[in-house]
């Protein structure tokens, strides 16, 4: 072993949902288009569950986060979320919400993010399935901002074998932090992508290679390990791979490349133009979409929301 260094890593919460965030998320975990995610979501504020929708932004005011307990308090009367909003009463995390960055007026145009009101509960009953999951995924954003950092312990090796170097990288979760609530998603949540390699799509030439893993025995290994040691080499394999093409756009991570269209732009002054203005509005770009598909420019295939260029 040449070298050997540990560290600490922190990944905070996301920051809340704008409609556009939201119905990236909502295509990438129902395979809802955006149209049916805005729609979904008119129904909420329409029901008094969520605030007004057609939202470019991911923050709150400062009026809201001092009256924040409000909306909190009222989700404890929902069952999977009960010990969540005990937890964040009883210890007085909302207290300093303003001094955060989820909280900034100057980033706020007309309307701040979409969060859970905490009122009209009762609706819930007379919601479809997927319109209940969609109001979830909003409520679990919400009070995980209210959590700290996940916390991650980073160990990169370098081992030596005569004059040849090989590099690897291993990352275990340690404190769950905001996963906790984010935890009993409707896909795997980090703490349960064990192992797993980065993204294939990443450079063939560098034979470095990360894995996240919960692998307790794994853990054990790693840090046990110290420079200078030396280790045997049960075997050698040389893997041969190719780089991926982009993938395709879906309903939901072209809104988002519309949003920030201007950062796509190459030409400079051409960027500097559009910056901060993106394609359409939030109240805009489901439509525009739904009009390229209806004018046959686009396909959409409704089961994966995959979109391709007729």
């Amino acid at each position: 072993i040449a070298s050997l260094e540990k560290k600490k890593e922190t990944k905070n919460p996301p920051l809340l949902y704008n409609l556009a965030e939201l119905q990236n998320e909502c295509s990438r975990l129902f395979k809802l288009s955006p149209d049916e995610t805005l729609n979904i979501a008119q129904e909420l504020y329409e029901k008094k569950l969520v605030t007004y929708p057609r939202t470019d932004a991911r923050v709150l005011s400062t009026a809201v986060a001092k009256e924040i307990d409000k909306n909190i308090k009222g989700l404890g009367g929902l069952m999977q979320f009960k010990s969540f909003v005990d937890e964040i009463m009883e210890q007085g995390k909302y207290k300093n919400l303003s001094k955060t960055r989820y909280v900034n007026d100057s980033l706020i145009t007309d309307h701040y993010a979409i969060i859970p009101t905490g009122q009209g509960l009762a609706a819930l009953r007379s919601l479809s399935n997927v319109a209940q999951k969609v109001y979830e995924t909003i409520v679990k954003r919400f009070l995980s901002i209210f959590y700290p950092p996940a916390e991650y312990r980073k160990t990169s090796v370098v081992f030596k074998i005569e004059s040849e170097s090989f590099l690897s990288s291993f990352r275990f979760l340690e404190k769950e932090g905001y996963l906790k609530v984010l935890g009993n998603t409707y896909e795997k949540n980090e703490s349960e992508k064990a192992g797993k390699n980065k993204d294939k799509s990443e450079s063939v030439e560098s034979d470095e290679t990360e894995e996240d893993s919960n692998d307790q025995e794994l853990l054990k290994a790693i840090s046990s390990l110290k420079k200078g040691m030396h280790l045997p080499v049960a075997c050698l394999n040389i893997k041969e791979g190719e780089t991926s093409p982009p993938k395709r756009y879906n309903s939901g991570s072209l809104i988002l490349a519309m949003e920030n269209a201007g950062q796509l732009i190459e030409d400079e002054e051409l960027r500097a133009q559009i910056k901060g203005s993106g394609i359409g509005t939030s109240a805009t770009r489901a439509e525009i979409l739904n009009k390229l598909v209806k004018i046959s420019y686009l396909n959409l295939n409704k089961k994966t929301q995959i979109i391709t260029p007729t």
